[in-house]
Parts: C-alpha cells; sequence; structure tokens
C-alpha cells in the first residue's frame, strides 16, 4: 500500500482516467462509495500507470491557534519549510491498481468523511468533503488536473470546533518517472526533495 498523508491519499485519484476517459460523479457519498465508483471505472486497469511516482507536497498557508505569539524568527523559519515543500516517492504496483488499493487510504478517515461533489472527468477534479473529528469538523476542497502518468491538486481546509481551529492551502504535484527500482525509498511517507 502506498503511505502518504492522508491529503496525497484523497488526491491520488486523480491519477486515473486522462481526458476523454471516464467520469466518476458522487454527490453527498462516503469515501468509501467514491473509492467504488473509481474502481468501477478503472475495471480495464488503464487509469493510473504503474511505476515509481515522485511528488511534492507544498502549504501556502497555515492559519494555527497561536501562530502569532510565535517569535518572528521562528515563524518565518516554519514559513520558509512550508514553502520548500516536503517530497514523497511510491512504488504503484499493478497488484494494487486492480485491487484499487491506490486510490483511497486515510484509515478512519473513511469512515468519518463525505464528499457533498466530487466529480473527475476530461482530465480535472472538483471536490468537496467534510469530515468529523473528535473535536469538531473539517471542511476540504479539491481541484486538480490529472493524466494516468502525472497530477496537480490544491486543496484547502478548515477546521471548526473545541479543539485548535485553523485553515491551511497546499499543492500536491506527482509524476510517474518510470520503473519501480525496488530502493527502500520508494515507500517512505515524506523526505525532502
Amino acid at each position: 500500500m502506498i503511505r502518504m498523508p492522508l491529503i496525497a491519499m484523497l488526491a491520488l485519484p486523480l491519477a486515473a482516467c486522462g481526458s476523454g476517459g471516464p467520469t466518476v460523479t458522487a454527490t453527498n457519498a462516503s469515501m468509501a462509495e467514491v473509492a467504488t465508483k473509481v474502481a468501477a471505472a478503472n475495471a480495464g486497469g488503464d487509469m493510473i500507470a504503474p511505476g515509481r511516482w515522485e511528488g511534492s507536497l507544498k502549504m501556502h498557508d497555515l492559519k494555527m491557534p497561536n501562530m502569532d505569539k510565535l517569535p518572528p524568527e521562528m515563524r518565518r523559519q516554519m514559513e520558509a519549510r512550508m514553502a520548500a515543500g516536503r517530497g514523497f516517492v511510491s512504488c504503484v504496483t499493478e497488484e494494487e491498481i486492480k485491487k484499487s488499493k491506490v486510490f483511497f487510504g486515510g484509515g478512519n478517515a473513511r469512515n468519518n468523511c463525505r464528499y457533498d461533489h466530487y466529480r473527475m472527468a476530461g482530465g480535472k477534479l472538483d471536490a468537496a468533503m467534510n469530515c468529523s473529528l473528535p473535536t469538531g469538523s473539517m471542511a476540504m476542497t479539491m481541484s486538480g488536473t490529472y493524466t494516468p502518468d502525472s497530477y496537480h491538486v490544491e486543496t484547502e481546509a478548515k477546521s471548526a470546533g473545541n479543539g485548535p481551529v485553523g485553515s491551511s492551502a497546499m499543492t500536491i504535484d506527482a509524476r510517474r518517472v518510470g520503473a519501480c527500482r525496488g530502493t527502500a525509498d520508494e515507500n517512505e511517507l515524506m523526505r525532502r526533495p
């Protein structure tokens, strides 16, 4: 199974059908329901290219409680690290594609999140999701472009409730770079590019 942060797992379905390929739409649907629709659209097994995928996740905006109370230098360092991004590497196998394990993950998020809408068609994705958290809720939007060999996703998330309230915006880019190499880095969660 590919091990990436939840947001990357939610975005990975973008590496599905290229323009002109199948359309996947859902309204008020669970992650499992959307995963089933994506798997059905992938019945031919040609929606995502197996191999080594390399990508990066860059945070553009992060608002956390009390962030404004941090010393200015510490805040600048955090912002610089976020802007630099984090990389990830994964080996996507044909077996994972056939079993639809590539498309969705995130553990308990499958049960706690619902898509308000999900549309994947013609090389574009548009989705909005709400998740219930132990301390409140999170709303997320995703938009992007994809081919069987690459994807680009923009996300925004906002949390509300009794716990820490904040928001974030990030970009995820990934592309297939060739065959899996069998190296240890191919299933790293995140690493510096």
